[in-house]
């Protein structure tokens, strides 16, 4: 089903690395097969956003193979930048960076769907909350390739969006029926989106049926992990450009 205020867009880039955050600290990487909900929602960020609503990503069609791609990469070596800061004699013994092996998706492209809410937990911008004008700059947004840069998961991995009609191509995994994914990072919990002083992880297990994968939303995700405690970022209206200004500038 349709949502209010749907936008649908193409992304596709060289390579893509979807990871569990959690286990960003270092050592060697490997992308999911699938983009994750919280990659997705960076995406459609990137776009358009404003602390006045929040997106949710509703499906993800995969239209090109699923390939991947191993390169040797030279992270930051964490055992030897941050105590070299209080042992300035260990950074002349330690490098600054190491090596790791990280495994990439290769020529990735996908089909979104995506469509924004209220964040009530906002209610200092009631003021903001045009819906047409908010829609109305998303898609002038997304006809410009977005607000931001794209990035397919990292900042490594560049990437780029289009409007698009989903469903409108031929997908590579148009004929299977059904593919099961085991336990996968969906997103986070952020404090400013459940009105909760804790950041937290959800979890899910994708079903991929004829090359789209429909997502939960995050309240339906019932596998969570606390990650730490975490403030509310505040924002106010001196601190947010009203649409009304914005779409008058776009002459929207």
């Amino acid at each position: 089903m349709r949502n209010r205020n749907t936008i649908e867009f193409k992304v596709w880039g060289r390579n893509a690395l979807f990871t569990d955050p959690l286990t960003r600290i270092g050592g060697e990487k490997f992308s999911y097969h699938l983009p994750t909900y919280e990659a997705l929602k960076g995406i459609a960020k990137s776009i358009y956003w404003k602390p006045t609503f929040i997106w949710v990503i509703d499906a993800v069609r995969i239209i090109k193979p699923i390939r991947t791609l191993t390169k040797g990469t030279k992270p930051l070596n964490y055992d030897g930048i941050y105590p070299s800061r209080r042992n300035p004699e260990k950074k002349k013994e330690t490098p600054a960076n190491t090596l790791s092996i990280y495994t990439f998706l290769s020529d990735v492209e996908y089909q979104v769907r995506a469509h924004f809410e209220w964040n009530l937990h906002h209610p200092d911008l009631a003021n903001d909350r045009n819906e047409g004008k908010h829609f109305s700059v998303a898609q002038r947004m997304l006809e410009r390739g977005g607000r931001q840069d794209i990035f397919l998961g990292t900042r490594d991995c560049q990437g780029y969006v289009m409007p698009c009609e989903f469903g409108s191509e031929i997908g590579s995994y148009d004929t299977i029926e059904r593919v099961d994914y085991g336990l996968t990072f969906h997103g986070f919990a952020y404090p400013d989106e459940t009105g909760e002083a804790i950041l937290r992880a959800r979890f899910w297990r994708p079903v991929m049926e004829h090359g789209v994968i429909h997502f939960p939303r995050p309240e339906q995700c019932d596998i969570l992990k606390e990650v730490r405690p975490m403030v509310a970022k505040q924002f106010g209206q001196s601190c947010v450009l009203s649409v009304d200004l914005e779409a008058s500038d776009l002459g929207a």
